[in-house]
């Protein structure tokens, strides 16, 4: 079998629950100039729908299907074995939204297959259901995802905090949205529960998510002004002298993945005697004006702040953020 960097196949690779439309989009992608080019596609199937796949068009495509009724079957014994039998050019794979994506990417390794771009297909009409009640399954797809598109949508859905909740867990991967017509929806609306218009911005407990994730994809709204907020803070020896990192500890998954989420803070300028006596896990009230800067710690440039006041505060309501 030659090794995996004398025969590497692509792997396009669509996850997402059942009736999310996985079906329909690859046979889609498919009927696409890129892919409807003669070369051999082998699609494993890991999942039975109530859409079937075209075998006419599948035929038409130069497309083999093989599928996958079990999770353990879907291992790597068997990925080198249908490899080896049909010779594929791509690969395309239907995962099914139950199973573990850890475990079928750890039965990718050590084989020629190397995933090329992953896509997790969403049903609007279910996204809440699934957030609520398979939270782990449906962040797991979220961490690895390039893209998620969410279908079935209504003008009416809260598209913005979707897309918070998915940016929370992958801050890189590109939302989209779909009408039930499987027309673009544009720009999900983005009100946002407190005022930006103002030089300073006051946050309730609640809505330090909300900014945590709005401030990363949409830096230039609050670069300048002045936020006033409710925070934890965390110092380190490993931070610069003078600084510490206000924060919340956020759920982003489940009880086992509890994180702490804030951004680097200077305090040289601050008018407050707390300053002098903060502590690890204390609460306090800050007022501070953000910067869009580079900043080593980061690597790149992102929101800094610059406290200008910091006084000790009693424990929110919930102390935990969710997205």
């Amino acid at each position: 079998m030659p090794g995996k960097k004398e025969m590497e196949i692509p792997v396009y690779l669509f996850m997402g629950f059942l009736e999310s439309g996985k079906t329909s989009f690859i046979q889609d992608t498919l009927e696409e100039d890129y892919f409807n080019d003669g070369q051999r596609t082998l699609l494993f199937a890991c999942e039975e729908g109530m859409e079937e796949y075209d075998e006419e068009l599948l035929k038409r495509t130069n497309t083999t299907i093989v599928y996958v009724e079990e999770e353990e079957d879907f291992n790597r014994d068997f990925l080198i074995s249908k490899v080896l039998q049909y010779y594929p050019d791509r690969v395309i794979v239907e995962y099914n939204g139950m199973w573990s994506v850890e475990r079928m990417l750890t039965q990718m390794d050590n084989t020629p297959l190397l995933v090329f771009q992953t896509i997790v297909l969403v049903n609007g009409e279910t996204f809440d259901l699934y957030m609520n009640n398979m939270r782990s399954l449906a962040v797991e797809m979220y961490k690895i995802a390039e893209m998620v598109i969410i279908n079935r949508c209504t003008p009416e859905m809260p598209r913005a905090t979707w897309r918070r909740s998915i940016k929370a867990v992958n801050r890189r991967v590109q939302v989209l949205f779909e009408s039930a017509d499987d027309d673009d929806m544009g720009e999900e609306d983005d009100t946002l529960p407190y005022d930006v218009e103002g030089d300073e911005i006051h946050l309730e407990d609640e809505d330090y998510g909300i900014w945590f994730v709005d401030i990363m994809e949409r830096p230039e709204i609050y670069d300048g002004k002045t936020m006033v907020m409710k925070t934890r803070v965390f110092k380190s020896i490993r931070l610069p002298k003078g600084c510490f990192v206000p924060g919340r500890h956020a759920m982003t998954c489940c009880a086992d993945d509890i994180q702490f989420i804030g951004y680097l803070c200077h305090t040289n300028h601050a008018k407050s005697s707390t300053i002098k006596s903060l502590k690890n896990k204390m609460w306090v009230n800050l007022t501070a004006e953000v910067r869009i800067e580079y900043n080593k710690e980061y690597g790149d440039k992102g929101p800094v702040l610059y406290a200008k006041r910091v006084e000790a505060a009693e424990p929110p309501e919930e102390e935990l953020v969710y997205f």
